[in-house]
């Protein structure tokens, strides 16, 4: 064990419990970081509109009013594409069996990159039905990302979940019912490379490179920016249960090697990495257009 063990903080996971009879009702971090995220994405992108001098042509892609309609479709496309992509991509098996757990929600159990393809299936329907130019809605989407992403993150750890790897690092944790071991906080980890680091960068080319004037190069930033992020720190975080076994202690899905520690790739790499690729194709097409 290291010298120093950080104490993990002990703030309850629901914020406050209402108990009327037969029925009880909490309101939990986790579900307030969702709406805390989807509502101040909304209110940022609002603000986006009102500033005609940072879009093509002087020309915001939405009036002001319309991103309320648009925060209908990314939380139906967050909450959906989020649980099912966590039921399909990481445990499948469980949910089979138990079918009914799959609308659960509030026992935990999302999918960002689910999440992520749900909101992206919402921004299309949106702009397609509302005749917006679909590559610079996107991007105004990606810029309030990062912020609920941040949100997320310290929800999880709030919620003691999704935990790190053992390690001696000064700053490691003893996590609640993940055993005696110190291990690295890898959901601050994401916090900060995925939301706070990435959000900075992200309106730094916004409002200072004027990178909003060459549509679809914010959203090539994100995906980048995240896809390096989150593959950057699963070497840090442990992999969910279902992936790990005595031969596999790391949960890699793809190994490179037949040794239990063997270098590999885990599902979150796994899914990461292609967005790292897409992210230099959005911004190699945005770059060599004619910037309005």
């Amino acid at each position: 064990m290291p010298p120093f063990v950080l104490p993990f903080p002990q703030i309850d996971p629901a914020i406050f419990t209402l108990d009327l009879g037969g029925f009880s009702f909490s309101l939990r971090w986790y579900a307030l970081a969702y709406i805390a995220g989807l509502v101040l994405g909304w209110r940022m992108i609002v603000a986006l509109m009102r500033r005609p001098r940072l879009w093509p042509a002087q020309t915001p892609p939405m009036t002001p009013d319309q991103p309320e309609e648009l925060l209908t479709w990314m939380t139906l496309g967050v909450i959906l594409g989020g649980r099912i992509g966590y039921v399909l991509f990481y445990n499948p098996a469980q949910f089979l069996a138990n079918p009914a757990e799959i609308f659960a929600i509030w026992e935990g159990g999302m999918s960002f990159h689910g999440g992520f393809l749900g909101v992206i299936l919402g921004v299309v329907g949106f702009a397609w039905r509302k005749g917006a130019p679909l590559l610079s809605v996107g991007d105004a989407v990606a810029l309030a990302a990062p912020l609920g992403i941040l949100f997320g993150r310290l929800a999880n750890f709030i919620n003691g979940e999704l935990w790190g790897r053992p390690t001696d690092v000064p700053w490691a944790m003893v996590f609640p019912h993940a055993g005696p071991e110190p291990r690295h906080p890898s959901q601050l980890y994401e916090a900060g490379l995925e939301g706070l680091v990435l959000g900075l960068v992200m309106w730094w080319l916004a409002l200072r490179a004027g990178w909003l004037r060459r549509p679809g190069a914010l959203i090539g930033v994100f995906f980048l920016g995240y896809g390096l992020a989150r593959s950057f720190v699963e070497n840090f975080r442990l992999a969910d249960e279902q992936f790990r076994s005595a031969a596999n202690p790391l949960g890699h899905v793809i190994r490179f090697g037949s040794q239990p520690d063997a270098w590999g790739l885990t599902m979150g790499q796994i899914l990461s990495l292609p967005m790292v690729a897409i992210g230099l194709g959005f911004l190699a097409f945005a770059m060599t257009r004619r910037q309005a």
